[in-house]
């Protein structure tokens, strides 16, 4: 009886060599005019995004024990191929023509959405699934951002910066749709080698998240970067603290210092330029790492049997990501509070814009979770996820790795 999953070397290959020869055909029409127009971003700027995208979010991915190789590797993958197809897709939706290093710095920051939603079906999605999810969620974000910036008149850049929040309600709602593996799977653990290159990606990532916030900004990047890093570094003093204060044996938790570490560089996002003084952004740090970490001793217990995610992709980066945009909701109402009623417009388009966002990105993961799970696209049973030895030479898999 034939298997009812596909070859993965007769599948995956001719998926990539299909869609890059799709690529070059849209990049002929679409970009025949050999603009080489200065940009408004820097290339150092650009930089910093994208040694955050391969470096930092492909080694704070490699936390499991025996999916370190496809969790780095796949993570290029999908970046490298996705930017591609979010340069296409800004060019399809952007009115005017956007210099070049502003388009590919702008797919690589939509990226972003993507990488948070594969790490909530990480070890489970295989790389087909991961190439169509990518095309897909980057299409619906696009739209999501289309219909802000078109009808609630979001600012692009502002748009831009619901990534998080996109990413983590799309990856939610995809993870639906997978099953999930016997209870306490010893591959679902991490090792002292796995958490090592994790705490690295979350490294990068705290150095450069400043300069991801404020990347696409026109005004008041100064004021962004400045509020970040505040940000950040009370999030990270948090996690210490809470981290202790949490575990049984009252020492410190690898977890919690990679998630709850980044909690507040997600949070001040969206707001980050609206801030006026330091000190709210710190609270809002110091309550987002809160989040984070109580989410992941508390609310893991409860959702994880229902939503079937075994990392904390909603409570790192979904729920910061809401308490940012309640604060910018929150901050504009005391802004305006004196002509409240002039402004209530405004404040209701703020609020909306993350309600959109949210709904968006569900409704498009609920569309897309079955599609990932049809058996075309399937070439892994259960039983083999978690681990590299399916998708890559390793050979030293068997002397204690």
């Amino acid at each position: 009886m034939p298997s009812k999953y596909r070859n993965f070397r007769n599948s995956v290959p001719w998926l990539i060599f299909f869609l890059e020869v799709v690529f070059i055909i849209l990049f002929y029409f679409l970009f025949s005019d050999g603009d080489t127009s200065g940009s408004k971003i820097s290339y150092p700027a650009f930089q910093d995004v994208n040694q955050m995208m391969i470096f930092g979010l492909g080694f704070f991915l490699a936390f499991l024990k025996r999916y370190g190789f496809s969790s780095v590797g796949f993570n290029l993958l999908i970046i490298v191929l996705g930017v591609q197809w979010s340069v296409l897709t800004e060019a399809v939706f952007q009115s005017t023509k956007e210099d070049d290093l502003t388009s590919i710095t702008k797919a690589a920051v939509s990226m972003t959405a993507v990488v948070i939603s594969s790490s909530a079906v990480l070890g489970k999605a295989n790389p087909i699934q991961l190439i169509v999810m990518t095309v897909v969620e980057i299409t619906a974000f696009r739209l999501s951002r289309w219909i802000n910036t078109t009808f609630l008149k979001v600012g692009d850049s502002a748009s831009m910066m619901h990534v998080h929040l996109f990413g983590a309600f799309f990856g939610l709602a995809v993870s639906l749709c997978f099953s999930k593996p016997s209870p306490n799977s010893e591959k679902e653990a991490s090792t002292q080698k796995s958490d090592l290159l994790s705490i690295l990606g979350t490294l990068f990532l705290w150095v450069f998240w400043p300069s991801f916030n404020s990347v696409l900004a026109v005004e008041k990047k100064n004021t962004i970067i400045y509020n970040t890093y505040f940000a950040l570094a009370v999030s990270a003093v948090t996690a210490f603290a809470l981290s202790v204060l949490t575990t049984k044996d009252g020492k410190l938790r690898m977890t919690d210092i990679c998630n709850a570490t980044l909690a507040g560089g997600v949070a001040v996002g969206y707001t980050a330029h609206s801030i006026p003084y330091p000190w709210i952004a710190m609270i809002l740090g110091l309550l987002a790492s809160v989040i984070t970490i109580l989410g992941s001793h508390r609310l893991q217990r409860c959702l994880n049997p229902v939503p079937k995610v075994h990392d904390g992709v909603y409570y790192t980066f979904g729920l910061p990501g809401v308490l940012g945009a309640l604060a910018h909701v929150i901050l504009l109402v005391i802004k305006s509070w004196t002509d409240l009623p002039s402004q209530a417009y405004l404040i209701m388009i703020d609020f909306s814009t993350f309600c959109l966002t949210i709904s968006v990105a569900l409704m498009s993961g609920f569309i897309t979770g079955p599609i990932l799970n049809l058996n075309l696209l399937k070439t892994v049973p259960v039983s083999k996820y978690y681990e590299d030895q399916f998708y890559w030479e390793f050979p030293h898999l068997a002397v204690g790795f």
